[in-house]
């Protein structure tokens, strides 16, 4: 028996974020990219973001405000009624625009499209899609307008799926609609070797692989969330990142031997990218008489008290390991009413150097260290995994270290 997914092929998923849809100019350039891909005879499911950031009417956090405003305070099942507002209004603009444009469109809810989820409003996990409606309205011709973020529980509550949210949405429809690409549409033009903010020579990025950029959104990277890279890379579904405001290409996010399978697609690089994170705090915890399995019972106190550690170096003496600047204090105390003696850091910064080539190379540690060192940089603590070294630095030297190593590196040509 034939099924309709077998039916509809050449399916492209396409996601555009608040800042693609908060003006009308921006939602020109939205159906310009829609019309392109028409013409092409794919069929398109678009998935949107709620309109504009903090401040503008429709946005998450604008109507998060209302609620403060008015004095109240929504459980958190009616704060995520309130929270897929946004998208449902995006939803109904942009397929009212392309109804006008004489394009067949159907603006569908999260739950209308088939995600179901578990209940742990404001950060769900989505369970299953099931995408039988999104197919037969392909079938039927129709660009499909999905909300992002959202979803419901099989008892039909309403549910978001927390930051990046509809990152997640786009690559996980993609997933189940066995789509042949996805694009994620955002302000800037594909993934950068650095912040452009920070690094003025910083690259645009022809191909990283999976593992590549979800360790840089991982530790700091924005153009995209981990969540969404990790459901891509399990589905081995092709993702770009592209902007909504130019007709670059963008970045295409796949498997490492499928780079080759493009122009200009041979990559041969030790390092991909520089990325960072701030306002975090190093803790130092070091062996005390009298006090057994020092370092489990730091963690588990940690873990007890919902506090997120990162950086962790566990020695027979002791442990270091790092925690939000926001955390630092209540976690300081913990340990301090453990008949511990902790110290800390405050106001540092992690910066972080990926490549999918650093593995087993020698000399990147050197090559590091000789960049940081060259700028009288002090390295507070360094740690590695197969694709990414990191180094902590005081936050005052977060910017002198991210430009000494992308020049490092050569990421500049």
């Amino acid at each position: 028996m034939t099924t309709l997914l077998q039916k509809t092929t050449n399916i492209l998923v396409q996601k555009f974020g608040g800042t693609s849809l908060s003006t009308p100019e921006a939602r020109e350039h939205v159906l310009r990219h829609i019309k392109r891909e028409l013409a092409r005879q794919v069929k398109l499911v678009v998935v949107v973001s709620a309109m504009g950031r903090k401040g503008d009417p429709y946005a998450t956090d604008t109507l998060l405000d209302s609620t403060a405003q008015n004095g109240s305070v929504p459980s958190p099942r009616e704060r995520d009624l309130l929270m897929g507002c946004g998208e449902i209004i995006s939803a109904v603009n942009l397929s009212g625009m392309l109804v006008r444009e004489g394009i067949p469109a159907v603006a569908l809810t999260g739950a209308q499209a088939g995600f179901i989820t578990d209940d742990n409003f404001g950060n769900a996990r989505i369970l299953t899609i099931r995408p039988e409606r999104v197919l037969r309205e392909l079938e039927e011709g129709k660009v499909v307008i999905v909300t992002g973020f959202q979803g419901q529980t099989e008892n039909g509550d309403l549910t978001t799926l927390g930051r990046g949210g509809s990152d997640t949405s786009a690559t996980a429809l993609g997933a189940a609609l066995h789509a042949n690409m996805v694009d994620i549409y955002t302000d800037v033009e594909g993934i950068l070797t650095a912040d452009p903010r920070i690094v003025e020579d910083a690259k645009p990025l022809a191909f990283v692989s999976y593992n590549e950029i979800c360790n840089m959104a991982h530790q700091g990277a924005k153009v995209i969330h981990p969540r969404a890279v990790e459901i891509a890379m399990q589905a081995q579904v092709p993702v770009r990142v592209r902007s909504t405001f130019a007709e670059s290409e963008g970045t295409l996010v796949t498997r490492p031997d499928q780079f080759v399978d493009s122009p200009g697609g041979v990559v041969d690089r030790f390092v991909t990218g520089i990325t960072y994170m701030t306002n975090v705090t190093q803790i130092t915890v070091t062996e005390q008489e009298g006090i057994d399995n020092l370092s489990l019972k730091v963690f588990e106190a940690m873990a007890d008290n919902r506090i997120s550690v990162d950086f962790i170096n566990v020695t027979p003496h002791g442990a270091v390991y790092t925690v939000l600047d926001s955390e630092a204090q209540r976690a300081t105390t913990l340990l301090q009413s453990m008949g511990l003696q902790p110290t800390s850091l405050s106001g540092c910064a992690k910066v972080s150097v990926v490549g999918g080539g650093i593995n087993g190379v020698p000399g990147i540690m050197a090559h590091i260290v000789a960049a940081l060192t060259g700028q009288g940089i002090t390295i507070l603590q360094s740690a590695d995994s197969n694709t990414t070294i990191w180094v902590l630095v005081k936050k005052e030297d977060m910017v002198s270290a991210v430009r000494a190593l992308h020049n490092q590196f050569e990421l500049h040509l």
